[in-house]
């Protein structure tokens, strides 16, 4: 392997206004909210631009779909394997029947529900698939499902002409699985995957159709979908993506982009509310989806998860799409007063929507909606079934590669940058501007102490972030290659405590460490260190309390991007500030980096030239131990990386601890092109 190159940059994120000087992680929070903002707005604005005619929107509305269906994780859309469906009891009151039924999404994935129905019926009814909140009921700390609080409507439904199927979600129901993977559990890989909890629930939605249509009692193409909070969500997604939905009254289960993000709703939902949004959508585009056919918006005026300001805005621009059908009498807004609650008011406004157009009956309604069972005698299994995999479907739901089949000639790895660049480009970093602003860089002070010079330059990465770069090498020395060093937090910290012993003034307060700028001044002899802090890292930080730094982290989600995937385009950025301000576009470049920065560093430089080599310390070979970058296990492991760059001719070196080198080893064990250009060293060793 080659040496490392002679040369290196030191980047260091700075305040966005040139010379300020950030005081406390204040600042960061504040940075960031203002970024959310502007991704939130432009993302608003483009949503149906360039739709004027019904004909626009028609040639796109398939491929919206197949979007959607990819950002729930159901593309490729899952098999249909047998339904399994089961009928494990039934219970009587009150001239309605409640079956207890289970059946089998795919193998192992089990749906518990109740199938509401008339004891006399002569004909096959119009059906509703009643989608539930989120409702813990247990006994004795049994969990009875979330279907048992909701059964009044499904018994309401069996009393006024319809069946009625209620399915217990994944969270809460009989099986309890996960909805909190981001949210609660620390599962950021969940990104990684491109898997939403959001999905399942979809995908049971699907098969609880598929159910419906199997049933003598149902009237096949008269089913229509509702359910509040949680189920108004999932309504939302069964109605956008599937067709044998005739009418769709989704409770209190959307809202705009902008109450989620800027206005702090996301922190009140879990994962299973939102769809992996790789195609920066707003949410107007889903409900769009469901045009023409009849869609009732039902919410509260102080849901304080869905603000009634959200509610409208994603009603006045879903009627746009409607209004393009000449369908607008079937698309309805119905705000009534109350908190987020499952309301009578908001029960029968849904039952009069669904009365008319699954039933053609416009008359007034009369009867309540009231439970007629003990929660108890709801509940499908005696005995949990042993191949469940509801606990465990995050682990296996979005298909993933593997590392089994790397390439292992030159010709193959080459195919396999080629093809998959821009597939990480469009899937992974879609979150990127499509158009740069320009690199504005600006030297903001330059000194020499002995031998060396440090260089203090600005330079606008995306807006509102304008960082700082600190160049520190040796006088004197021309400039053609350079090694791009990016820091952590911690190394953030030491390396301005060495600068701060010669430029004090610029290093943000930071108490200077003269055993810090010795290391540094010693390898500026000879080359140029360099150190990389991205947004998020040192001047910008925003805060490190657990709580705030996750939702911090699920707004970049709901923006289609992650934490990591936008320090990965400020590294980027750097590479093309650095040749700005040195007037040379044929810099080349080194990249060194530890721990969280590997990420950064080794994506960065796939979308950069003149890269000669990589020196990586603790790499993990799967993405499951890495930062989070949207979708990325379904296209590339860290090893088919590593692979790529060497394709190119660039030389790596993987220093890891025992562990992970071990794995490093098997991974790329006899591979001729890791052997030609990859070196692996046990240990993490200090930078």
């Amino acid at each position: 392997m080659r040496h490392l190159m002679a040369c290196s940059i030191v980047f260091l994120g700075s305040y966005f206004v040139t010379g300020a000087e950030p005081n406390s992680t204040t600042d960061g929070d504040q940075l960031v909210q203002t970024y959310f903002e502007q991704q939130t707005s432009e993302i608003t604005n483009q949503t149906f631009a360039g739709i004027k005619t019904l004909e626009d929107w028609t040639a796109r509305r398939d491929r919206y779909r197949d979007q959607l269906l990819e950002m729930l994780g159901l593309e490729p859309f899952p098999e249909r394997s047998p339904l399994n469906a089961r009928i494990t009891g039934s219970v009587q009151n009150n001239g309605v029947i409640a079956e207890r039924v289970h059946f089998q999404s795919r193998p192992g994935l089990y749906v518990t529900g109740n199938f509401y129905r008339p004891v006399k019926q002569d004909t096959p009814l119009p059906a509703v698939l009643y989608v539930c909140g989120h409702a813990r009921v247990k006994s004795d700390g049994v969990s009875l499902g979330n279907k048992t609080n909701y059964q009044h409507h499904g018994a309401w439904f069996a009393r006024n002409g319809y069946v009625c199927l209620t399915i217990d979600t994944i969270q809460l129901g009989e099986i309890e699985g996960i909805h909190h993977g981001t949210y609660r559990e620390k599962m950021w890989w969940w990104n990684n995957r491109g898997y939403t909890p959001a999905g399942v629930e979809a995908w049971n939605c699907v098969r609880a159709l598929d159910y419906l249509q199997s049933r003598d009692e149902v009237a096949a193409d008269r089913i229509g979908v509702t359910g509040r909070s949680g189920g108004g969500a999932y309504s939302w997604w069964i109605a956008a993506i599937d067709e044998r939905v005739k009418v769709a009254v989704p409770v209190a289960g959307i809202t705009s982009l902008k109450n989620h993000v800027v206005d702090g709703c996301v922190e009140g939902h879990c994962d299973c509310m939102y769809m992996v949004n790789t195609y920066r959508w707003d949410y107007p585009m889903v409900a769009a989806l469901v045009a023409p056919r009849p869609l009732l918006i039902s919410n509260t005026d102080k849901d304080r998860i869905f603000p009634l300001d959200g509610v409208v805005d994603v009603y006045n621009r879903t009627k746009k799409i409607y209004e393009l059908y000449g369908a607008t009498d079937k698309f309805g807004l119905h705000i009534t007063e109350g908190p987020h609650k499952d309301t009578q008011e908001l029960r029968v406004h849904a039952f009069r929507w669904l009365n008319r157009y699954l039933r053609d009956d416009d008359s007034l309604i009369n009867m309540p909606a009231t439970p007629l069972f003990d929660p108890p005698d709801l509940k499908v299994f005696s005995e949990l079934p042993s191949d469940e995999l509801v606990t465990s479907i995050h682990e296996s739901f979005v298909p993933a590669i593997g590392i089994d089949n790397l390439p292992n000639d030159l010709e193959t790895a080459k195919l396999l940058d080629q093809s998959t660049r821009d597939l990480i480009r469009k899937k992974c970093f879609g979150g990127w501007p499509a158009v740069a602003v320009e690199t504005g860089t600006e030297l903001i002070s330059e000194i020499s102490e002995l031998e060396t010079k440090v260089q203090v330059v600005d330079f606008n990465s995306q807006n509102p972030y304008r960082l700082r770069i600190f160049i520190v090498g040796p006088k004197n020395t021309a400039t053609d290659s350079l090694t791009l060093q990016v820091l952590d937090q911690t190394q953030w910290a030491t390396t301005l405590a060495g600068l701060a012993e010669v430029i004090p003034d610029q290093t943000y307060g930071v108490k200077a460490d003269p055993s810090q700028w010795k290391k540094l001044s010693d390898k500026a002899k000879t080359q140029t260190t360099a150190y990389l802090a991205p947004r998020g890292i040192g001047a910008t930080a925003w805060s490190t309390e657990l709580r705030k730094n996750t939702q911090i982290r699920r707004r970049f989600m709901q923006v289609g991007q992650t934490t990591a995937g936008m320090q990965t385009y400020d590294v980027l950025r750097a590479s093309m500030a650095l040749k700005d301000f040195l007037g040379n576009p044929e810099l080349s470049f080194s990249l060194s980096a530890s721990k969280q920065g590997c990420t950064w560093a080794i994506f960065a430089s796939l979308f950069m030239e003149n890269v000669t080599s990589l020196d990586l310390h603790e790499l993990p070979v799967r993405n499951r131990d890495a930062p989070d970058l949207l979708n990325i296990s379904r296209i590339a492991e860290p090893p088919h990386i590593v692979l790529m760059h060497a394709a190119r001719g660039r030389d790596l070196l993987i220093r890891n601890p025992t562990d992970w080198h071990q794995q490093w080893s098997i991974a790329l064990a006899g591979n001729p092109i890791a052997e030609k250009s990859v070196t692996l060293q046990t240990g993490s060793v200090s930078q």
